[in-house]
């Protein structure tokens, strides 16, 4: 997996940037093959904002989170991610199982 982290208007440090790592890292569960996490990181005041894609198979993902520190923020933003990958497999699967029945059946 791999995983980008920019900031907006804030200055990514190297604590930053492991703690986010080390909470996306979780995701890797969710995937059979390598993908990719671009991840930013930034402020609107009084709030701190971090937001996610994720490139699955073809498809898109996008999660954003709001929190008073930025490491809430980040956990917030882990959280909508892993529920969002969880939701995808389950759709990818409830497609492949429609498919398969409807050769057994046709």
């Amino acid at each position: 997996m791999r995983i980008e982290t920019y900031g907006h208007e804030i200055e990514v440090t190297p604590a930053l940037r492991e703690y986010v790592e080390t909470k996306l890292k979780r995701l890797e569960r969710h995937f059979e093959q390598p993908c990719e996490v671009r991840t930013q990181l930034g402020t609107r005041k009084p709030d701190y904002l971090a937001e996610a894609t994720v490139n699955v198979s073809g498809r898109t993902l996008h999660a954003d989170a709001g929190a008073q520190t930025m490491y809430a923020a980040i956990d917030i933003l882990a959280d909508k991610l892993d529920r969002l990958l969880v939701k995808h497999k389950e759709k990818r699967t409830d497609v492949q199982r429609h498919s398969m029945r409807g050769e057994l059946i046709g």
